[in-house]
């Protein structure tokens, strides 16, 4: 199944000039979901991990079936202020400004073997805040893993450290 086939383009959203990679139609098919996220697992065959975390909120889609199915726990990264315990933050740039995300302080133990779940990889600073938090707690990030890559965004360049694999490409 051409996964990039389902995937619907609108165009000048949110503003004009901009194409928006919509998956909610990959979403609404059963046949793409699961081919979705069994070409996710497909990339992470033979890596050696413990967790899955995945981002709000589409990293929570995939990530937690992936999680379910390969008998890992899910690690939510949460929007500031969201999360009920106690936290580790991180402050990160966005082109029109800047966000913060925060994980549970105890989410991860040192030395545990993570792997990130998203749905998209642009500019790789969502992904670099979420492994500024993993690494900061002591975990290891081995894979990053995405639905959707927009290559010329130029996002790999962030995540230039760490193993990356998307399924479809723009």
């Amino acid at each position: 199944m051409d996964l990039k086939q389902i995937v619907r383009d609108v165009l000048d959203f949110p503003k004009e000039g901009i194409i928006f990679r919509d998956i909610t139609p990959v979403l609404q098919s059963p046949e793409a979901l699961k081919e979705s996220i069994d070409q996710m697992m497909d990339k992470l065959d033979g890596v050696d991990f413990d967790l899955i975390v995945g981002p709000e909120s589409r990293g929570f889609i995939f990530g937690v079936p992936l999680a379910y199915n390969m008998n890992k726990g899910f690690i939510p990264v949460r929007k500031k202020g969201k999360l009920p315990y106690k936290t580790v933050e991180k402050e990160y740039d966005l082109e029109y400004g800047t966000a913060s995300i925060e994980m549970h302080i105890d989410a991860i133990q040192p030395g545990q073997k993570v792997v990130i779940i998203d749905d998209l990889l642009a500019t790789g600073g969502t992904s670099k805040a979420i492994i500024d938090l993993i690494e900061q707690v002591g975990g290891k990030v081995v894979k990053l893993v995405y639905l959707i890559e927009l290559e010329f965004l130029k996002g790999r360049d962030a995540l230039k450290d760490y193993s990356v694999e998307s399924i479809i490409k723009y």
